[in-house]
C-alpha cells in the first residue's frame, strides 16, 4: 500500500514515520489515522461507493438515532404526512454519510478542487464590509457540508477566515479534525478563547464564522423563540459580540446543487450601526426558511428541543 503526497510517492513505513513526526496522539491511534488519512486521498466518486455502503449500514441497520431524527422531523413539520416524514428522514441520511465522507476527504483536498465544488453566489456582499477593513460575523448552520464552508473561505476570500469551535475531547479525532478544518489555510479560535480574540484583533478585516444554531446548555439559556413549530432556545453569542464590536452579520445559506456541490449565499442580518437589529431572531428565521426549502439536508440527529421552557410565574395582585 502507498501513500502520495503533492510532490513524491512515498512508502508505508515512510509514510509512518512522517505520521509519528506530525502529529500529537497517543500511538494506539496511528493505524486510524493511517486509514482515515489513506481513504482522504481517494477520489470522492471512490468515496461516495463507501458513502453509499454507510448508508445501508447506518440507516437499514443500525438505524443510527433514527428515533430522534423521526420525532424531530414530526414535531417540526406536523403537516407532513408518515410517508412523507420516512421519505425525509431516509434522505436525511444518506446525504449524512455523502458528508461523512467529504468532511474525510477534506483532509487531503486541494484548494483547486474545493473551487470547483463551492461557489460563493454574491461574494461581494462580504468583500464590500472587508474591504473597508470591517470585520464580518457570519452566522450558519448545520446544513449540507458545513465542515466544507471555512475552507471554501480561505481559499477564495483574499482575506482571513476564521472559525470559532468547540474542542473535541477524544484526543485523536481533536487532533485530525483541527489539521482537517485547517489544511487548506482557514484558522480556528477556540470557543473558550472567542471573546480575547475579538478583542485582540477588533480591527483586523477578516470574516468570522459561527456556527450559531447548537443548542445551549440549560444553564447558559437567556433566548427563546418559536422555530420549527417549537419553543427554541438559541445561542445569543454571535449577536452579542456583533453589537459589542459593532460588526455586521450575515446570514451563510447553503444550497446543495449537486452531489459534493454546493452553492453558498450571503443575507444581510446587521450592517453594523445599529443595536437595535434582533440578530438571533432574524437568523433564527432565515435559517428555518432554508431548512423548510430541503429539509433532508440538515442535521437531524442532534436533541435539538431537549430542554422546554419555564412558564413564567407572575404574583397575583393584591
Amino acid at each position: 500500500m502507498k501513500f502520495h503526497n503533492q510532490a513524491q510517492g512515498c512508502t508505508f513505513a515512510t509514510a509512518y514515520l512522517l505520521m509519528k513526526k506530525s502529529i500529537n496522539i497517543p500511538p494506539l491511534y496511528y493505524p486510524l489515522w493511517l486509514l482515515l488519512k489513506g481513504l482522504s486521498l481517494l477520489p470522492l466518486r471512490a468515496l461516495y461507493v463507501l458513502s453509499d455502503f454507510l448508508f445501508l449500514v447506518i440507516y437499514y441497520g443500525i438505524g443510527y438515532r433514527k428515533k430522534v431524527v423521526l420525532t424531530n422531523l414530526r414535531n417540526s413539520f406536523p403537516e407532513k404526512n408518515e410517508q412523507e416524514i420516512k421519505q425525509v428522514a431516509k434522505d436525511f441520511y444518506h446525504q449524512l454519510t455523502d458528508v461523512i465522507v467529504e468532511i474525510l476527504k477534506l483532509r487531503s483536498m486541494k484548494s483547486e478542487e474545493m473551487k470547483q465544488r463551492i461557489t460563493f453566489t454574491n461574494q461581494d456582499l462580504l468583500d464590500d464590509f472587508v474591504k473597508s477593513g470591517t470585520p464580518v460575523i457570519t452566522m450558519g448552520s448545520h446544513s449540507c457540508n458545513w465542515e466544507w464552508v471555512l475552507s471554501a473561505g480561505a481559499v477564495q476570500f483574499g482575506f482571513p477566515a476564521e472559525g470559532i469551535y468547540k474542542p473535541l475531547n477524544n484526543p485523536f479525532f481533536e487532533d485530525f479534525m483541527l489539521r482537517t478544518r485547517s489544511q487548506l489555510g482557514a484558522r480556528l479560535i477556540k470557543m473558550k478563547d472567542t471573546l480575547r480574540d475579538f478583542a485582540a484583533n477588533r480591527n483586523t478585516p477578516r470574516v468570522i464564522a459561527m456556527l450559531s444554531d447548537q443548542t445551549p446548555l440549560r444553564s447558559e439559556i437567556t433566548f427563546w423563540t418559536t422555530f420549527l413549530n417549537q419553543d427554541t432556545p438559541f445561542y445569543e453569542g454571535a449577536e452579542k459580540l456583533a453589537k459589542k464590536f459593532k460588526y455586521p452579520v450575515l446570514f451563510l445559506d447553503i444550497r446543495r446543487t449537486n452531489r459534493g456541490c454546493y452553492a453558498l449565499t450571503f443575507e444581510l442580518i446587521s450592517d453594523g450601526t445599529s443595536d437595535a437589529v434582533p440578530i438571533t431572531e432574524i437568523f433564527a428565521q432565515k435559517l428555518e426558511a432554508s431548512i423548510r426549502r430541503a429539509p433532508a439536508d440538515y442535521l437531524w440527529t442532534h436533541k435539538r428541543w431537549k430542554h422546554r421552557r419555564v412558564a413564567e410565574v407572575t404574583s397575583p395582585a393584591s
